[in-house]
């Protein structure tokens, strides 16, 4: 059924009107236009029936196919989304809403207030692009979230003809699948991203659930993109034990002192020891030089616990539950279970805390958010505060911002700042606030920035019996219930940050949602209620908040009131959003002291001049001022921490981007053998490369042949095919390299024809496939450890006047290098050391294809949560790829020297050279040995 009639579109366009003589003019006046034809196609959509509009969805495909773009289309699909919204949903899409769809469509983020209706927006993009067939992924920051527009929305695009899927945490792959298969995806970030980490560690090409990355609509951006970009997805499992080590420099942190042992600065999170406090740490831990360690990793074991002790604090940066250490989010102040910090900084601060050391990880697979969303052919996003971030987005995603108009006017009042002397003061006098508005029955959101702070306000309320509601934001749905009634007459919610995101506030409360209350009060479930019994519920439960409407909005509205300034512009812009939707009355205070952290650190001398101004002044502790100078410098400090920031999550992704060159190439040399890739026709290729390092190591140029290592030629062959029938001194090579070489190709090469006419051609070909992704997981994940080692001491070398971001890229590289050789090697290695089975025991002989996380419990790591925590054995990591791993080259037994009687005794051929070349060691001083 369609609603009689709508409302005058009269205020918004007006409104826009305006807007077009501003800067974005140009490009609002173009998406007026094309929203303007959608409008005159609105008739022609009434008129059809349920099944002819459904049956446009197949048309706009067939012309799609015959060659019509996306953007011919959009007049017609915008029209047919919007009829669709109004049958399954009963609602209509605003003008402003085609607009917001328009720019999500070309690629951009669209900026639109609290209570603009983004969630029905993403439907426009979505149905739009998903004809296409590729698929279309919808990114939200939780799965609550997920769930409930994929149910809510998901009524649009069926209606419509469309699929939709949902991935949520815990789903198993044969569900994924299905669901990435639909016409249109919902989930988090972190399952699209770890999907897209696991479908490059199978063995099969038919076990990968994504199909490619076409388009994504991130929902709330900003946080996405932004807030939790410093934070790489990651797959791991158990690596090195240590617990003992970090106890140790825990207890030698004990009775440091500021400015004597340390230096800390507190603004940019760095900490570093001094030469007193140094000779200290390594007198009480029993160690001559903590930097001569070769591996770096007692420098790492220092500054960790230096970091724990003195940077991290208890019920603020993390909390203390259950005897374990959980990370409070500095976003949204939740605690993000199972997520841990990383380079051993977590244990640092299990030993600090006396609490069981979890042991450090091993990387099996990781990716920045930023590179991952890089992935995705066209990029797009919904929040409701961007525009402070405008440059970061261009620079890091290449996504400009546009800032949609709202469909009504912002009734909204902003306060102008209360600066107190100290924090007591400043927690009184917004406990008065809380209870005065209470009392006159106005609802009010209270927004902290720590739980510490949350529970302090809590308990200040508790003795003045005014009740209220805390968000520890640990379950999603009971955190949407709780803000979703936050608008409620009289209603007082305290809130860290922007828990409850996604949720809108409504004056007077949410109906639906009383209704559960309602049938409850009752005794009825909402599982176990009748539709009668709900329709009554909800009756009464609109009674009830319409009521409260009328109450709350003579009382003024939503008053929001924060109790610190965040260090992000940006957030504080999201908490003030939370008042004044569509037009609705509303008051935004922020109560702040001289003593809040934003102040004390970055405050600066603006800060130090107004505190000592109020203390000659003897201005009373409960007696607020205002002035510019505190605006000013509130503005100033929020500039440097948002700069910092921007230059942390920068320097983050410059590093990944070296990874992610790495990474690409991994995957697609995996892909491809998964989709049948022939390696048998590189054979001949791999194994001349081989040898070509070989006859450069054995036989240097412009050397005699007397003088070539034979021996290590024939130790070479042996170490490959495990036979004993090969000389290198019978060889007539007549003085030359090359026909030396030659020989060993047409050796090598007669020892794999053997094989592949034993075996058979397509059987060795299969075996191949499966054996060279078995060595690729295990090489790939060796790397990545001896990466994060690199990555964790590398930023010592700029103690030597050398930018350590150059000389990642410079070690990086070698070792990449030193990967695709060994890797291939390897390979080489297990193909002609193959035992072929007598022909009865032989009957299907196929490499194992377990897939590297398959029967064992990892551990994935991500901004907003982690799956499972537990351990897998170093050794079970390189098994990982199969149950019978690459049959191992015999060695000799190696006679370890010390390195200071022959530094390159220990050295690898494929190694980096110890020297600092950047060659590999069998190129540079390995030449000769």
């Amino acid at each position: 059924m369609r609603p009689a009639s709508y409302d005058s579109e009269e205020v918004q366009m007006g409104l826009l009107t305006k807007l077009l003589t501003l800067g974005e003019g140009r490009q609002l006046k173009k998406y007026q236009a094309m929203a303007a034809r959608i409008g005159e196609l609105e008739p022609r959509m009434q008129e059809l029936s349920d099944e002819e509009l459904s049956a446009l969805t197949a048309g706009y495909r067939e012309r799609f196919d015959a060659g019509e773009s996306l953007d011919d289309l959009l007049p017609e699909a915008f029209a047919t989304v919007r009829e669709g919204s109004v049958r399954s949903l009963g609602l209509r899409h605003f003008d402003v809403q085609l607009i917001g769809g328009m720019a999500l469509h070309e690629g951009q983020i669209a900026e639109m207030k609290t209570g603009e209706g983004k969630t029905l927006v993403s439907t426009l993009a979505g149905y739009l692009n998903a004809i296409s067939g590729k698929g279309v992924h919808i990114v939200t920051v939780n799965d609550y979230l997920a769930r409930r527009d994929s149910e809510w929305m998901g009524r649009v695009y069926r209606e419509l003809g469309m699929s939709v899927g949902l991935v949520q945490n815990g789903m198993r792959p044969a569900a994924r699948i299905p669901a990435y298969r639909a016409d249109v995806t919902y989930g988090t970030n972190a399952e699209f991203g770890f999907d897209y980490l696991r479908d490059n560690m199978v063995t099969r090409a038919e076990r990968r659930v994504q199909r490619g990355h076409s388009f994504a609509i991130v929902d709330e951006v900003d946080s996405i993109l932004i807030d939790e970009a410093r934070t790489p997805l990651i797959i791991s499992g158990a690596g090195t034990k240590a617990a003992e080590t970090y106890r140790s420099f825990a207890r030698a942190m004990r009775g440091l002192v500021p400015d004597i042992d340390f230096e800390i600065d507190e603004g940019k999170r760095t900490i570093i020891a001094t030469e007193v406090g140094l000779a200290k740490i390594e007198s009480r831990l029993g160690i001559d030089d903590i930097y001569s360690d070769p591996s770096a990793q007692l420098a790492n074991h220092l500054q960790q616990a230096l970091k724990a002790q003195f940077l991290f604090h208890r019920d603020k940066e993390y909390v203390v539950s259950d005897g374990q250490v959980k990370i409070v989010d500095e976003f949204t102040g939740r605690i993000m279970e199972g997520r841990r910090y990383s380079e051993g900084l977590h244990q640092a601060i299990e030993a600090k805390e006396g609490v069981r050391i979890r042991e450090e990880n091993q990387t099996l697979a990781t990716i920045t958010l930023q590179n991952y969303f890089r992935l995705y052919e066209k990029l797009s996003g919904m929040t409701g505060t961007a525009m402070t971030e405008d440059a970061e987005f261009r620079e890091i995603y290449k996504l400009p911002v546009v800032a949609i108009p709202s469909n009504k006017p912002v009734a909204r009042k902003d306060e102008d700042d209360l600066v107190y002397r100290t924090i007591d003061a400043k927690f009184n006098a917004v406990a008065d606030e809380v209870e005065e508005r209470h009392r006159a029955g106005q609802p009010c959101l209270v927004g902290t920035v720590s739980i510490e702070s949350s529970e302090r306000l809590s308990r200040i309320l508790d003795k003045r019996g005014v009740a209220h509601e805390t968000l520890n934001a640990k379950n999603h749905e009971r955190e949407a219930h709780i803000v979703a009634q936050a608008g409620r007459a009289g209603a007082v919610t305290i809130a860290t940050n922007m828990a409850g995101r996604g949720t809108d506030i409504l004056l007077g409360g949410n109906p639906e949602v009383l209704m559960e209350d309602v049938l409850s009060q009752r005794g009825i479930s909402l599982e176990e209620a009748t539709d009668v019994q709900r329709a009554e519920a909800l009756e009464v439960a609109k009674g009830i908040t319409k009521e409260e409407h009328e109450q709350v909005l003579r009382a003024g509205g939503l008053a929001v009131i924060g109790t610190e300034r965040h260090e992000s512009r940006r957030i504080d812009n999201q908490l003030r959003g939370r008042a004044g939707r569509q037009g609705d009355p509303g008051l935004t205070q922020f109560y702040l002291s001289l003593e809040d952290d934003l102040m004390r650190r970055f405050g600066g001398d603006r800060m130090d001049k107004v505190a000592a101004v109020m203390s000659r002044t003897e201005i009373p502790e409960d007696m607020p001022i205002q002035a510019g100078i505190v605006s000013k410098a509130i503005e100033s400090a929020q500039h440097q921490v948002e700069a910092l920031h921007f230059s942390a999550r920068k320097t983050v992704l410059e590093y990944d981007d070296v990874m992610n060159l790495q990474r690409t190439a991994i995957y697609e040399e995996r892909n491809a053998i998964l989709d049948g890739k022939d390696l048998s026709s590189r054979i001949e290729t791999i194994f001349v490369d081989a040898i070509t390092d070989l006859i450069e190591s054995c036989c240097p140029e412009r050397s005699a042949s007397d003088d070539w290592d034979l021996r290590a030629i024939n130790a070479w062959v042996r170490n490959m095919t495990g036979l004993e029938d090969f000389d290198a001194s019978s060889i007539d090579h007549d003085d030359s390299a090359d026909a030396l070489g030659d020989a060993i190709l047409d050796y090598l090469l007669g020892v794999y024809r053997s094989k592949e006419a034993a075996l058979g051609e397509d059987a060795l070909k299969k075996l191949g496939s499966q054996v060279m992704l078995n060595i690729i997981d295990v090489r790939w994940m060796a790397h990545l450890q001896e990466m994060d080692y690199l990555r964790t001491g590398i930023g010592l070398r700029a103690l030597g006047q050398r930018d350590p971001l150059t000389e990642y890229k410079d070690e990086a590289h070698s070792a990449f290098a030193a990967l695709t050789a060994g890797m291939y090697e390897d390979f080489m290695r297990t193909i002609l050391r193959l035992q072929i089975a007598a022909p009865e025991e032989a009957q299907a002989v196929e490499a194992p294809e377990t897939d590297v996380l398959e029967g064992r419990n990892v551990s994935y790591t991500s901004p907003e949560q982690t799956l499972s925590e537990s351990s897998i054995s170093r050794d079970a990591v390189r098994q990982a790829a199969s149950g019978r791993p690459p049959a191992p080259a015999p060695q000799k037994a190696k006679t370890y020297r010390k390195a200071d009687e022959d530094p390159y005794a220990n050295v690898g051929r494929n190694d980096p050279c110890p020297c600092g070349s950047g060659k590999k060691f069998k190129k540079c001083h390995g030449a000769n040995r």
